[in-house]
């Protein structure tokens, strides 16, 4: 998709003013970098970050049998959401097959907020609606907008921003803030591997938010941050990202995620499939490596070698600003996935030598 076929969110003018890298992503124009991805990354491991999320998909589900519907459609179990928490989940194909992951919120007894990923917001959408249940209503929040704040300074910085006595929700737990005469919705979640929170609210109050935020964090060392550190964090803690490592061509169990599959609920979509390859085996393995030496760094859909013979490709590739080396996953054939296995990463014409590591990659000292 070009520049001029993309979207933009209500905070593309900050991002302008402030000098990002845009680039399309997902269909929309997003901030890159804005100094280095370096500077930006380390800025969420050490103080913290903020992220445009606004350009992700914002779901509202309801109705007496949206619970019961929603446990049909996706992986994990519903019933175990308590109102004002929300769990990691996936939309499958009838294959089995990753249609998006994403989180899900009960914020009522019969409401659910759905967090989608931008490029698959029409077609989850579709997908939900071409499968909707009796009293289920679904429909997409309009004029929102969202931030992920990330680091281990975001406690520090929401007391700043709040008043000292409105506590952050826990982690996996939503709570809606008073603010400046507008509502705040604020999830303990993120994509880093750092303490962090997302937050969602209208579209209209994007930039005064956003810059409140800045001037709040500014003797915490906040930076804004773009899409480059964001894949280099969340590279770093093996999570994985929908349309590299996340498709319709592999599943929940060979993309080492069948923590957030309840096999014991009596139905959803993929369910059967899954079940085979839990029982069979998955025949190949989503795995983290690390680059051995100071190589150049890898980078998707660069050839991946064990023992002379060509067994996949890499999804998700980079160089790590917290481990000084080339970082990656792929998958790989189960009997070649074992930690400690060595494999070679063809770039450019020449192979150099990875090992399969053990997640996450990055461990806080």
């Amino acid at each position: 998709m070009s520049e001029g076929d993309s979207k933009s969110t209500p905070l593309y003018e900050e991002h302008r003013r402030l000098a990002a890298k845009i680039i399309p992503f997902g269909g929309w124009l997003m901030p890159v970098q804005y100094t280095s991805i370096s500077d930006e990354h380390q800025a969420v491991r050490n103080n913290v970050g903020v992220f445009d999320i606004s350009h992700m998909g914002q779901l509202n589900a309801s109705g007496a049998n949206a619970g019961g519907w929603l446990n049909r459609m996706l992986t994990n179990n519903i019933d175990k959401l308590e109102v004002g928490t929300g769990q990691y989940t996936f939309l499958l194909n009838e294959r089995g097959g990753i249609i998006d992951d994403l989180i899900v919120y009960r914020t009522g007894d019969t409401e659910f907020l759905l967090v989608v990923n931008a490029s698959r917001t029409d077609e989850d959408f579709a997908w939900l609606e071409k499968h909707i249940g009796k009293d289920v209503s679904l429909t997409r929040l309009p004029d929102r907008a969202g931030l992920a704040v990330q680091g281990p300074k975001v406690a520090l910085l929401f007391q700043k921003l709040l008043s000292a006595d409105k506590a952050l929700p826990a982690r996996n737990e939503i709570k809606e803030f008073d603010y400046d005469g507008g509502k705040l919705t604020i999830a303990r979640t993120g994509y880093t591997g750092e303490d962090g929170v997302e937050v969602f609210f209208a579209a209209k109050d994007a930039a005064k938010i956003w810059n409140d935020l800045l001037k709040a964090g500014d003797s915490l060392g906040i930076k804004p941050c773009g899409l480059g550190a964001r894949d280099t964090l969340r590279l770093e803690m093996c999570y994985p990202l929908n349309g590299s490592d996340l498709s319709p061509e592999h599943n929940p169990i060979e993309a080492g995620l069948g923590f957030f599959v309840d096999l014991n609920k009596e139905d959803f979509i993929g369910r059967d499939v899954l079940k085979e390859v839990k029982e069979k085996g998955a025949a190949r393995r989503l795995v983290p490596f690390k680059m051995k030496g100071k190589g150049p760094p890898p980078r998707p859909h660069y050839p991946v070698w064990q023992s002379g013979e060509k067994i996949g490709e890499v999804n998700s590739g980079t160089l790590s600003p917290s481990l000084s080396q080339g970082i990656g996953m792929t998958y790989v054939p189960t009997a070649n996935a074992k930690i400690g296995t060595e494999l070679e990463i063809e770039i450019r014409g020449q192979k150099f030598p990875a090992i399969i590591e053990k997640k996450p990659l990055y461990k806080k000292t």
